[in-house]
């Protein structure tokens, strides 16, 4: 008994020693507060798209208009569509350097040489404006595409209006 008496008195002293230097308080240190969290990161600037380049071929085409539509079986120039030209008249003498080519499209009614000689109608009569407005005959070329080139391919009033139309686009000398 005595052996256990003396493993006794030593855990006991050991879990008092233990206790107590648990339960000792440490002096409270002065301390600079922890650093306050970096700010917000600001937002990356949205990527700048590029200016459009005055004179290019999208300048043209998103800035003045490089197309005009036409009623059924039709390829004179409406009113509205005489603004477009007019503007595309205007850039053009802008640019002398420029060269065009007028197409000329139907939509899917009638025949494919019905189409093409409609479409070609179509490309003269918007040409013979921008002549007429000044711009040089020897800078417009045309060419018809008839139903062949169709914007829209569903069989509908709004869809073949959208597929009668003359276009204009830069054949050569813009900037790029």
């Amino acid at each position: 008994m005595i052996q256990f008496s003396r493993s006794l008195k030593f855990v006991c002293l050991s879990a008092a020693l233990i206790l107590g230097a648990c339960t000792h308080k440490q002096e409270a240190v002065a301390t600079a507060p922890p650093p306050a969290p970096p700010p917000p990161a600001a937002p990356a600037p949205a990527p700048v798209k590029p200016s459009i380049l005055p004179g290019s071929a999208e300048d043209f085409r998103v800035n003045v208009g490089d197309t005009v539509h036409f009623a059924y079986n039709e390829y004179n120039i409406e009113d509205t569509d005489k603004t477009v030209l007019g503007r595309q008249a205007q850039w053009l003498a802008k640019y002398p350097a420029v060269r065009v080519t007028v197409e000329g499209h139907a939509d899917e009614r009638g025949t494919r040489e019905y189409n093409l000689a409609l479409g070609a109608r179509r490309a003269n009569a918007v040409k013979e404006f921008l002549v007429s407005q000044g711009v040089s005959t020897g800078r417009v070329e045309t060419v018809s595409y008839g139903k062949e080139r169709p914007i829209c391919t569903e069989s509908n009033e709004a869809c073949w209006a959208q597929n009668r139309r003359g276009v204009t686009t830069i054949a050569g000398g813009a900037n790029s």
